[in-house]
């Protein structure tokens, strides 16, 4: 059976990546990925397959971030702040591929939720069936949802 501890060790940063992609304040992103821990920690019991460990996780990881986005969005008076928000990093700090990055993930936050599950995941280096697994939704549905994302986020960053 996995333990918290080789959890953390094999999808950590994974992890942190998927609370970035669904927060953009950094300290909110720490809190974001504790509760996403704490509730892999409680759901681990019911794993019943090893072998479906990463669908598992992200679907957790996922659905944590769901819930977190929706409780943030009740706390703020405009919705649309939550997508506007950027962190703000000075031109020393960052190189040119933490730049490029840094544009994919912002446009990533700026993603209808379906697409920007999908995209996390895919980023995360998971196959389409494990994608599939992860959110419950049909193969032939994650590469729907992969390709009108990729077209989105195209557009986003060519309108940058």
């Amino acid at each position: 059976m996995a333990d918290l501890e080789g959890i953390i060790a094999a999808y950590g940063s994974g992890l942190a990546r998927v609370a970035a992609s669904y927060e953009a304040d950094p300290a909110l992103q720490e809190d974001l990925l504790q509760d996403i821990l704490l509730a892999i920690h409680r759901a681990l019991p019911a794993l019943k397959q090893q072998e479906r460990l990463a669908p598992f996780v992200f679907r957790i990881a996922h659905n944590r971030s769901v819930t977190h986005v929706m409780q943030q969005s009740a706390r703020r008076t405009r919705a649309a702040s939550y997508l506007a928000e950027d962190e703000a990093e000075t031109p020393e700090q960052v190189l040119l591929a933490d730049e490029r990055s840094h544009r994919l993930t912002a446009a990533v936050r700026r993603l209808p939720l379906p697409y920007r599950q999908v995209m996390t995941l895919l980023l995360e280096e998971l196959s389409y069936a494990e994608i599939a697994e992860a959110l419950g939704l049909s193969l032939s549905n994650v590469g729907v949802r992969v390709n009108r994302a990729k077209a989105q986020l195209k557009a986003l960053l060519d309108d940058e």
